[in-house]
């Protein structure tokens, strides 16, 4: 036992490292599957599924297209261990979906159709907007264990980590970016810096907030904030922060 605690913590070594080096979301996503794949005991397939802001679910990242095809039926049932898992901060395992009974519109469609008997699901909680599950699968009855249990629940967390950290990235990218290439971004943040007392960072995000709710470009509402020095309305709140 102590080897086996040995040997994988070395592995999640390795694999920390490997995960916090990106930058790119999208490459994460798919690295944490293949890793998931090839470490959790009795894991054959994984996916990633993320919340967007309008509410849906869906799946960003998987190894192969069984995945898919499982989390369509859920999607489409409402019902299953990765929502669950995203609702109510828990893990779910399933031994056999043919015979499951929490999900039942579900799990036996799903048995059926894709072969998948065995889940197991976990939540990822990035940030207050950015949530989801990574989900594990095999073809095999009670193909998790308490040890697979274990192993799935520190690759989790390092991907809770791993995805956090590239999201924040990509943003500061993107930011950076954003005001490079447009003045008025610029000219906007920085009044917005001075009046509320944000970082760059933080008026960015008001920005493009208060242009999601609105429905109107970026650069149409850092326009308006330049020559009015205040943020537009929006019809559900005054002042997004």
């Amino acid at each position: 036992m102590g080897d086996r605690s040995e040997d994988l913590a070395r592995l999640f070594v390795g694999i920390a490292r490997h995960l916090h080096a990106g930058d790119d979301p999208t490459a994460t996503r798919e690295q944490i599957t293949l890793a998931a794949a090839a470490v959790v005991p009795g894991c054959e397939h994984a996916a990633i599924s993320l919340v967007r802001r309008n509410g849906a679910i869906t799946t960003v990242a998987a190894t192969d297209d069984v995945p898919a095809q499982v989390d369509a039926f859920q999607y489409e049932t409402g019902q299953g261990p990765c929502l669950d898992a995203v609702e109510r901060e828990q893990l779910y395992r399933t031994g056999d979906l043919a015979s499951e009974t929490r999900w039942p519109d579900f799990a036996r469609r799903a048995a059926e159709r894709t072969g998948v008997r065995s889940m197991l699901s976990f939540r990822l909680l990035l940030d207050e907007h950015v949530y989801g599950a990574l989900n594990l699968y095999s073809r095999r009855r009670e193909a998790f264990d308490d040890h697979a249990v274990a192993v799935g629940a520190i690759l989790a967390g390092h991907a809770r980590l791993a995805l956090s950290h590239s999201h924040e990235r990509e943003k500061s990218r993107n930011l950076g970016e954003a005001l490079d290439s447009n003045r008025d971004i610029g000219v906007a943040v920085g009044i917005l810096m001075a009046s509320r007392g944000l970082t760059r960072e933080q008026a960015f995000d008001v920005l493009r907030t208060t242009s999601q709710w609105l429905n109107k470009k970026l650069r149409d509402v850092a326009e308006e904030v330049t020559y009015t020095g205040r943020l537009p309305p929006t019809p559900q709140r005054s002042n997004p922060r």
